[in-house]
């Protein structure tokens, strides 16, 4: 049975990896072009596992909230929502989910299903009834999706510390389940990180820092705070209408481990991104998603993977602001580790 990971003090505040300071100066340069400035494609440091257990402890947030299996989510309050409710100022609403996919690419290797069960022909001729099917193997790299606490473990352990064996098996998960979520409305930071730096995207393998973080706060004018819900905009989906799908598996743009003791910090409830949150190739030794084991598994934060953030950067462009209302509405299906889900963004 693998250990886990090691203790830290009570009260230690969380730290980087040794020599990353998270506050470490602004980082980020003005690059031109696609992809390119100081940085670019760039994976970071390396992380030892040492290191990144060392950081799974530090950042751990086990027995803090009751329930449980909600994590992070338990952070926004009514006196949150009534605050993120104030954000609304035009209306506006911008839709965050990617349009149902059911085509094989190189992104997407588990193509949605759908499919007509009824062309107004099955049932008494008035009124006729149009009906379909869906389906899906949602968490994958097509879908936008949202990751329960039950989607993750780290050396075998749930948030929490729960056994992972014993509880998610072949009936669904007994802790940590999408139903046991329910809506979140909080809230939201867009973190655009190609506008920050003047590109138009971030080459895959370009890991975003804790430095990159609070330069992109400052360029940006906004601030993430207790309850946050903190969106990573890449770039990806205008790199893939213009340069053409990749195995996005393999490499893109995203959190750099070094970031995440600045997002515990600063009490995040959500994390989500254009990609999945993740750093790809990973910059830990044998551990090949290791926000998704810091940020759900340590910190009890769910996830919202493949958002289309491009709508999103061009209204919050054209508000002059970057912070808004969202709105996440998980589907209900009890024991699941995650779901299917179309964000909105309101300014």
């Amino acid at each position: 049975m693998n250990p886990r990971p090691p203790d830290v003090p009570p009260n230690t505040p969380p730290s980087a990896p040794s020599g990353r300071d998270p506050a470490a100066g602004p980082g980020l340069g003005s690059g031109t072009g696609y992809g390119t400035g100081p940085g670019a494609g760039s994976g970071g440091p390396p992380v030892s596992r040492e290191e990144f257990d060392a950081l799974f402890a530090a950042v751990r947030a086990w027995g803090r909230w009751d329930p449980a299996d909600r994590g992070a989510w338990n952070r926004v309050t009514p006196d949150h929502v009534r605050r993120a409710s104030g954000l609304v100022r035009s209306g506006t609403t911008v839709r965050l989910g990617l349009p149902w996919n059911t085509r094989a690419e190189p992104d997407d290797d588990k193509p949605a299903l759908h499919h007509m069960t009824d062309l107004g022909d099955v049932e008494p001729p008035e009124p006729a009834t149009y009906k379909d099917f869906l389906g899906v193997d949602y968490h994958g790299k097509a879908v936008s999706h949202l990751d329960a606490l039950s989607h993750v473990a780290y050396r075998g352990l749930l948030y929490g510390g729960r056994p992972a064996g014993e509880s998610v098996g072949a009936a669904g998960a007994r802790f940590g389940s999408v139903a046991a979520l329910g809506p979140l409305v909080a809230k939201g930071v867009l973190l655009d990180l190609p506008a920050v730096l003047g590109v138009q995207w971030l080459e895959p393998g370009r890991a975003v820092r804790a430095r990159d973080v609070l330069a992109a706060e400052a360029a940006l004018g906004v601030r993430i705070d207790d309850g946050s819900a903190v969106l990573l905009r890449s770039g990806r989906f205008r790199r893939r209408r213009e340069v053409g799908p990749w195995d996005v598996g393999a490499a893109s743009a995203g959190f750099h481990v070094d970031a995440v003791p600045l997002l515990a910090e600063r009490g995040v409830s959500l994390l989500g991104s254009d990609g999945d949150s993740d750093l790809r190739p990973s910059p830990v030794e044998g551990v090949h998603s290791p926000v998704h084991a810091l940020a759900v598994a340590a910190m009890g934060v769910p996830l919202l993977d493949n958002l289309e953030l491009e709508a999103l950067a061009a209204a919050c462009a054209g508000a002059g602001r970057h912070e808004f209302m969202v709105v996440v509405a998980p589907l209900n299906v009890p024991g699941g580790t995650g779901s299917p889900v179309d964000p909105v963004a309101i300014l």
